[in-house]
């Protein structure tokens, strides 16, 4: 009777078990019902559609080809977007570790040595033991009965950080497309800045030609000829910035791409070439928090706190382990299998911690604290998304307005110089009008194209700020949990 009560104990311990610590609830962020603050310029040239998340490919919006095979490969062969995949890999391992640490552990232990007893003289016994040596070998088994949920809690942290680390692939992602569009405008910005640039020096020497002509018929002076030729070399001063800018955005595709810049050749890419999205698919307000992955990856880091608290409450609670074991012993190896001692045994572990200076009570006080701390954090970061969405739209509203005023200065100032050089050819001005206006033309050619290539930066960045949507990975790029890479 009284074994039947010493093995029903453990079954009415798992019916007593009970999971300590908080269950996570997802906090009820303050949702705003527009973007847009009050005062902001309406945005006009770019309609958002409400309601829809912006397409995982969205980068195809601006309809470059070469991007897109760009990003294609850039997805594979990225190094942080590896490192991103290996860390997510890394963590689905060890949720498995921290749920299989729930099951039962069955071990098979083996053990050789030498014995001696040492008899006293005064001993009633007149027996000598010579030395001997014995070996021993046999199956045991632990179960944790985890009666207050630590272990529970534990694997529930794990879970919640594999998907803090999908969720920091998909930033990743989100971040390396981005990082690619930007750069690839960028690059065809200074392209078209070079080209702007070049024709303006193709015009200086025209008039510095011009004025040499003038000069050798009498009709100019020596200093309006140097006065162009001062021109000429102060605009052929720029073209180095722009090439380094060229030079600087080709790099950065390169090892975005996971190349070198020395053995890489960066793709084409032109202003015009470039289609400016008509409609953006926008999340509403209230939808955003489940599209942004740093939204996303802040919730789960709040879950993997609120389970700490879990796991620091467990341990003020008793540690029960049941364990069993089963040990052949003989005095040789062969014996093993026939002539053997046979020794077993069942046991059930308690731990209760009684006195520690008050080291647990601390610890979960600090579980406390950190989760405060995490939902803070949570909150400043779904803020600073609202924030991220609000500055976007208004600097696409303010990017239309730029160019439609650089689109007329880059009008105005060239029917300003066709003007000033038909005046010049008839004798009606001087050269320096010319100049004046070759100048004015110049320096609207090249802010519409700063202004053309910052509103497609800015839609971009657009793009990230409403989160987009995750790419679905494919078989080969998935993350492996336990793939083998090395020998240890």
């Amino acid at each position: 009777m009284k074994k039947a009560r010493l093995l029903a104990l453990p079954s009415v311990m798992l019916l007593c078990a009970c999971t300590v610590g908080p269950d996570f609830v997802a906090p009820v962020a303050k949702v705003p019902d527009t973007y847009a603050a009050p005062g902001d310029s309406a945005l006009t040239g770019l309609r958002l559609v409400p309601g829809r998340s912006p397409d995982g490919e969205w980068w195809k919006q601006f309809h470059m080809p070469a991007l897109d095979a760009l990003v294609a490969s850039a997805l594979q062969d990225n190094p942080s977007v590896a490192a991103a995949r290996a860390r997510l890999a890394e963590a689905a391992d060890e949720r498995i570790a921290a749920e299989a640490a729930l099951l039962p552990q069955l071990n098979l232990a083996g053990q050789a040595g030498s014995q001696n007893y040492a008899i006293s003289q005064r001993s009633p016994l007149n027996v000598t033991l010579p030395p001997f040596e014995y070996f021993a070998a046999g199956p045991s088994a632990s179960f944790p009965l985890d009666l207050f949920g630590g272990g529970k809690r534990a694997a529930e942290r794990a879970a919640a950080f594999a998907q803090y680390q999908q969720h920091q692939l998909d930033a990743a992602t989100l971040s390396l497309l981005a990082n690619l569009t930007a750069q690839a405008i960028r690059n065809a910005a200074a392209r078209a800045q070079i080209d702007n640039l070049q024709r303006v020096i193709a015009d200086d020497q025209r008039n510095v030609d011009l004025v040499q002509s003038a000069l050798d018929a009498g009709s100019a002076t020596r200093t309006q000829l140097l006065s162009v030729q001062s021109q000429l070399a102060s605009d052929r001063t720029l073209l180095p910035d722009f090439r380094q800018q060229d030079a600087l955005s080709r790099h950065a595709l390169a090892v975005l791409a996971g190349k070198a810049p020395g053995g890489w050749n960066a793709p084409s890419f032109a202003l015009a070439d470039f289609t400016l999205p008509v409609e953006i698919p926008a999340s509403l307000p209230s939808e955003l928090i489940h599209h942004r992955p740093d939204i996303l990856a802040a919730e789960a880091q709040l879950h993997m706190a609120s389970a700490a608290i879990g796991v620091a409450t467990a341990n003020l609670y008793p540690q029960i382990n049941l364990s069993a074991q089963l040990v052949l012993e003989a005095l040789t190896p062969a014996s093993l299998a026939k002539d053997v001692i046979t020794e077993w045994g069942t046991a059930a572990n308690i731990t209760q911690p009684l006195l520690d200076g008050g080291k647990l009570s601390a610890q979960q006080r600090a579980a406390i604290d950190a989760y405060q701390a995490s939902l803070a954090e949570y909150q400043q970061t779904v803020l600073a998304a609202f924030r991220d969405v609000a500055d976007h739209l208004q600097a696409l509203a303010n990017d239309t307005d730029r160019i439609n005023a650089d689109t007329e200065a880059v009008r105005t100032a060239a029917a300003a110089l066709d003007l000033a050089r038909r005046s010049f050819e008839a004798g009606n001005s001087g050269v320096l009008d010319v100049i004046d206006a070759e100048r004015r033309s110049a320096e609207a050619q090249l802010g519409l194209s700063r202004a053309t290539a910052q509103r497609l930066l800015d839609t971009v960045q657009l793009y990230v700020a409403l989160g987009g949507t995750p790419i679905p990975v494919a078989a080969s790029m998935a993350p492996q949990p336990g793939a083998a890479c090395c020998s240890y």
